[in-house]
């Protein structure tokens, strides 16, 4: 029986693409994932807002999505940094074939690192603009 031999690129490429529904952790440990429900849950927790605060800023709305989308940022920093022995330990067991990392991977870190910087940069002065300022800035 072959064993589906998991790829640390594209499962870090997937947390960071799409981190905030986690997809990448239903790609990694299966539908049986809790973690990746949470993410998941964080379209009807966008949804629960809305329903309790229809006139919220937008901010508020999407404010789990958010959080969700800054969490699997890191988790696709942590995945794509993780050993190659480690992530075939943890990840591919009954693979024949082991995990090389390559350029591509470093490529995919960096533009995680710019683009979780820059949501969490961005999220933070939102949030304060919102809290200190009532928005008059945005």
């Amino acid at each position: 029986m072959s064993v589906l031999h998991k790829n640390k690129t594209f499962a870090t490429l997937l947390a960071t693409v799409t981190g905030g529904i986690g997809l990448h952790r239903f790609y990694l440990r299966g539908l049986a994932d809790q973690w990746g429900w949470l993410h998941m849950a964080s379209l009807p927790g966008c949804a629960a807002v809305f329903a309790l605060w229809p006139k919220a800023d937008p901010y508020f709305l999407l404010l789990p999505l958010i959080l969700s989308i800054l969490v699997g940022a890191l988790e696709a920093l942590v995945l794509g940094l993780m050993p190659d022995e480690k992530w075939d330990a943890a990840f591919n067991p009954g693979s024949s074939k082991q995990t090389d990392s390559r350029w591509p991977l470093a490529i995919v870190l960096v533009a995680t690192l710019m683009f979780g910087a820059f949501a969490l940069i961005a999220t933070i002065a939102r949030l304060f603009d919102l809290l200190y300022t009532g928005g008059i800035y945005g």
